[in-house]
């Protein structure tokens, strides 16, 4: 992945859609990381197990490349608390998760582990497809494709506290005062 500062980020992304092209709403815990798996402990072990419950995602995890970008639809994380939903995408190298919406305790979550998420309603309806590379600045709040021909629209900008929890690497690597 191509880096000129930590808060932008250039990848390719994954857009969460079904074969017919229609976005996959309400994607739950269970369908990112499966109960199944909830003994594994080690995060660098379950990026294997990323969408293995949904139907149509099963081969992501061959797929996708560190420093890629997932796009997903609205409702992601909806259900459990399940900390492995985040962490899955850690371990394959996954930047950043760019959506529609999500569920109020995943979005907890992969804010608290510094894994920068991004509302920008719209993404769904927009001409972003599989493979396509962008540029997603934190700082700045803007996400267009890396030719420029495609400018999304205004992402819901990103706090200065989630911005501080990201640069640190997860909420509990932050400095009091700092």
């Amino acid at each position: 992945m191509e880096q000129e500062r930590k808060t932008l980020l250039v990848g390719r992304v994954h857009v969460v859609r079904d074969a017919a092209g229609k976005s996959i709403d309400n994607i739950d815990t269970d369908m990112i990381f499966h109960n199944a798996h909830l003994a594994i402990t080690e995060i660098e072990k379950m990026g294997e197990h990323s969408f293995g419950n949904l139907d149509g995602w099963e081969e992501f995890p061959s797929q996708v490349q560190p420093g890629d970008i997932l796009v997903v639809g609205h409702n992601f994380g909806a259900g459990s608390s399940r900390q492995q939903a985040v962490d899955c995408f850690r371990a394959l190298g996954v930047v950043a998760i760019v959506g529609e919406s999500f569920g109020a305790i995943y979005l907890r979550n992969a804010i608290n582990s510094g894994m920068p998420i991004i509302t920008v309603p719209g993404i769904m309806d927009s001409a972003l497809k599989d493979g396509d590379r962008v540029r997603l600045d934190l700082e700045k709040s803007t996400l267009e494709a890396e030719s420029g021909d495609l400018v999304l629209p205004d992402p819901k900008p990103f706090s200065g506290v989630q911005l501080d929890i990201y640069e640190a690497g997860s909420l509990f690597a932050v400095q009091p005062g700092a």
